[in-house]
């Protein structure tokens, strides 16, 4: 992949036990203190670092990446990630540190974490965000955007979770939603909650790309490129040909190499017609007027990546592979696709379901199933008694590894920073961790603006430095 990477990942709270005190808002912050406290698992945050995150809200972990509160539910971002297979096992480690945190708690088989993105009963959305740095002379023209956001719209026909049923959030300018026909399922979960291509702020406009310029690096040489299209998988292969398709394609956008005049002519519109084309013909218009299939458009993505990328890694050369077998799976044989694609994989579960018990569609037993698909808990989530193919089970299998959760990867940023994290759990001086730096004693500052640097040397001695003891307050 060659490229910095990160996923942020929101989960939902379910609690079957009123016994256990049975709130959905109490056990993720039952468990986030577990981790901090008692599983030491990270050092805890001793400084407000937004008006909506006090001290106490969350901390960084010792593999590098970061666990919080976020309006209630607990959000795990990953430690920055350079290659796929780093970053597939560091999200699953998220799943893995809140499962051991029920563990500890007792709170197994009566509380459970969803890795999903909609609640069918509040409406209440989840979001799995991505996080691509790129540099910062890559060119964001409109004709460059337009081609991205074309690629981002239909790579859903293999990345998304797949959902039961549909919603119609307002708008953002508030006009009511137009009354539409019952759509039984569809392939995505975010695509009925996206409103717009591009924008800035997060929580009053969901948008397929949000647009702040948060590098959280070197603003002179990066720029972030922050995502918020894209569905929490369960199936680590759908989430390496999630983050792998689109860093390759990122690749081309900054050698200047993404196809040309496959811009559509609605990018939100044609999200939500493909998620909810029960045809799977998947047809979009583009801005020229003519009309082309997501598959189509996938390889046309695919053979530019083939032509240029192809040979320069064997984990690129992997994910070429994987994703024309995907691509190719869609077009012949979804079946081969099962425990690999996720809306694939719930899809085959619900029919079998529908066809045993002779329900329909709109039985709410359906959404329960949709609901516990997701459900991170290996003895109880519906996706881990699936088995997939040969191809599929051996990747998923080989990216599960428990020492993610204490580890960092050892050729990013994240070394040095999970370095800060284990020496501040024995030290009693005040201390500030970010991505990109870290403070001792609330004065000096270690800037760490490369991601690509492990910085565990510099770390190292800025730690090691003897500071004479701060003056005390004048009163």
């Amino acid at each position: 992949m060659d490229r910095i990477v990160g996923i942020e990942t929101e989960y939902g709270c379910l609690v079957s036990d009123e016994g256990l005190h049975a709130s959905s808002e109490l056990w993720p912050a039952k468990v986030k203190n577990y981790l901090f406290r008692k599983a030491a698992a990270g050092t805890i945050d001793l400084h407000y670092r937004d008006y909506e995150e006090p001290p106490g809200n969350g901390g960084f972990l010792l593999n590098g990446g970061r666990l919080y509160l976020d309006m209630g539910h607990i959000e795990y971002a990953s430690p920055e990630c350079l290659n796929l297979r780093d970053l597939v096992m560091y999200d699953l480690a998220g799943d893995e540190l809140l499962q051991t945190a029920l563990a500890g708690l007792g709170g197994t088989g009566r509380v459970s974490f969803i890795k999903n993105n909609v609640d069918h009963h509040t409406g209440a959305t989840f979001g799995c965000h991505e996080n691509y740095l790129m540099r910062r002379e890559a060119q964001f023209t409109p004709p460059v955007l337009g081609t991205l956001l074309t690629f981002l719209a239909t790579r859903q026909i293999f990345t998304g979770a797949g959902r039961v049923g549909q919603a119609n959030p307002l708008a953002f300018d508030f006009e009511p939603p137009r009354p539409e026909a019952r759509i039984d399922f569809q392939l995505s979960q975010r695509a009925d909650h996206i409103v717009n291509d591009i924008y800035q702020w997060v929580q009053f406009n969901r948008a397929i790309i949000n647009a702040r310029d948060e590098p959280l690096a070197d603003y002179r040489k990066f720029r972030r490129l922050h995502l918020l299209i894209g569905d929490s998988n369960m199936s680590p292969f759908a989430t390496a040909l999630k983050i792998g398709t689109t860093a390759c394609v990122l690749t081309l956008l900054e050698d200047g190499r993404l196809p040309k005049n496959l811009i559509l002519n609605d990018a939100v519109q044609s999200t939500r017609n493909i998620s909810r084309d029960a045809s799977h013909r998947w047809l979009v218009e583009l801005e020229n007027g003519k009309s082309i299939g997501a598959l189509d458009v996938q390889w046309q993505f695919h053979e530019l990546a083939q032509k240029h990328l192809r040979f320069r890694t064997a984990e690129t050369d992997w994910l070429l592979e994987n994703w024309s077998f995907a691509l190719e799976a869609l077009e012949k044989n979804h079946e081969s696709l099962i425990g690999g694609v996720d809306w694939i994989t719930k899809k085959w579960l619900l029919d079998t379901f529908i066809e045993s018990e002779g329900v329909e569609w709109d039985d709410p037993w359906l959404q329960s199933i949709d609901l516990e698909y997701h459900n991170i808990d290996p003895a109880r989530g519906l996706f881990f008694g699936v088995n997939p193919g040969k191809r599929i089970g051996d990747w998923n299998n080989s990216v599960r590894q428990p020492e993610a959760m204490r580890q960092p990867p050892s050729n990013t940023r994240a070394a040095g920073r999970a370095r800060a994290v284990a020496h501040f759990q024995n030290h009693d001086k005040p201390y500030v961790i970010n991505w990109d730096s870290i403070a001792y004693d609330s004065r000096d500052f270690l800037v760490m603006g490369d991601p690509f640097e492990t910085y565990s040397g510099e770390v190292s001695k800025f730690l090691s430095i003897k500071r004479a003891p701060q003056p005390p307050e004048e009163t």
